[in-house]
């Protein structure tokens, strides 16, 4: 008899579920330009999937992207085209295990409902297996607002963010204006966003009409928006879980790259760059320790244990204080998806030992994917020892002459960002 860990699970990527969740309708597109995002890095899943998995694609890769995996030994799942694979009866009966999409929302559910009858039972019995009007709120930033609450009484109150500087949920503009004056600089947030979209810093005083025009969208859009004070930002960094029965697994940290304006880059893969200060390492390996088994318990005593299975990510913030000495936000917002965090950390084992690297998204208006590849294989040719990446350029996504959405890795020279 066949396990049903024998059978394959089902990937499906669509990291645009946080706005689908605030939406709350099953029918909600994201713009073409975040569906475009979408299929082009649709692939992505492969490498953390089995080689008996499917993943849904919009396109199925060419031959030389999957004879450039065998390079490194991956060996790909089955990809399948996901419009034939809602409709073909043959797939749809077929058993599987799980599905996983990147993130769960009425779309998805929508989308996936015809597999469903052919999952495993412990996909049925899964949380996660239907979709509930009361998930959407462990989706948003002020669950994990809740959850960072809970998490600071518990903790030593040296190097945490001290409880005047919490985040605040805000319903109107006279609430914007009063943290302002309180905090000087804000950092406001829509409360269902994902990749450091949905942001919208006020550094500057007069607050400039069409700055508040947006404040007030997202106030309109999603009925709140979090501000909290714009902080002097050292490093990002996120720790990866598993949720399976109500249970809490440590899988490890992500060291991630945003830009000004606090939009999502890429990944430091395997530590930190060595133009980093020790002291600073020291302290967000010291916090790791400290901080990991405390958010565990708080999580699994959380509506999150009891509604949702599956990977998530917690992102902190380590900044300095207004002594200039380092401290961290332990919960500054929760993912409750699959990251690219997560794949950050299978990178990781693509890199020969010792060696360092970035993981990176792609996209420039100006220059096509494809054209991209071939200027860095050319600058920085790739170099394996054992099948694994000592030095140079890897793209880890498929590219034709329409791509215009990227995933590459570059290891022991300098990342370009």
């Amino acid at each position: 008899m066949i396990s049903s860990e024998d059978l394959p699970d089902i990937y499906y990527f669509n990291p645009t579920c946080e706005y689908a969740v605030a939406n709350g309708h099953s029918s909600w597109q994201p713009n073409q330009l975040l569906q475009k995002m979408e299929a082009d890095l649709a692939a992505l899943p492969l490498y953390i999937a089995r080689p008996q998995d499917v993943v849904l694609v919009n396109e199925l890769p060419s031959e030389s992207f999957l004879k450039q995996l065998e390079r490194l030994e991956i060996i790909a799942p089955r990809f399948v085209n996901i419009q034939n694979a809602t409709k073909n009866r043959e797939f749809i009966s077929t058993p599987k295990n799980w599905l996983l999409p990147w993130g769960w929302s009425p779309v998805a559910h929508r989308l996936l409902n015809p597999l469903k009858p052919s999952c495993s039972a412990s996909f049925k019995s899964s949380p996660v297996a239907i979709w509930k009007p009361e998930y959407k709120d462990i989706y948003s930033k002020k669950f994990a607002l809740g959850i960072l609450k809970e998490v600071l009484p518990q903790l030593p109150d040296e190097n945490l963010l001290p409880f005047s500087l919490l985040p605040e949920i805000c319903y109107d503009r006279k609430c914007l204006e009063t943290l302002l004056n309180r905090w000087g600089k804000l950092m406001v947030k829509e409360p269902w966003s994902s990749s450091g979209r949905g942001l919208q810093r006020i550094t500057k005083i007069p607050v400039a009409p069409k700055v508040w025009e947006k404040l007030m969208g997202i106030i309109n859009e999603q009925g709140y928006a979090i501000a909290e004070p714009f902080l002097d930002k050292i490093l990002d960094m996120a720790y990866q879980f598993v949720l399976l029965n109500g249970k809490v697994s440590f899988i490890g940290i992500s060291r991630f790259i945003t830009d000004q304006q606090g939009q999502y880059q890429g990944n430091f893969l395997n530590g930190w760059p060595v133009s980093i200060d020790r002291q600073i390492i020291e302290f967000a390996e010291e916090m790791t320790t400290l901080l990991v088994p405390c958010l565990s318990e708080t999580i699994e005593n959380s509506l999150l244990a009891k509604y949702y299975e599956g990977n998530f990510g917690i992102d902190t913030l380590i900044f300095l204080d207004k002594n200039n000495h380092l401290s961290i936000n332990p919960c500054l917002e929760i993912n409750v998806r699959k990251t690219m965090g997560l794949l950050a950390l299978r990178f990781e084992k693509l890199l020969a030992p010792g060696t360092k690297g970035i993981f990176k998204i792609y996209f420039n208006r100006e220059k096509k994917f494809f054209e991209f590849i071939e200027e860095l294989q050319d600058k920085y040719p790739l170099q394996t020892n054992n099948n694994q990446i000592t030095q140079g350029f890897f793209p880890l996504s498929p590219a034709n002459k329409n791509t215009l959405f990227g995933a590459y890795l570059q290891a022991g020279i300098q990342p370009i960002f």
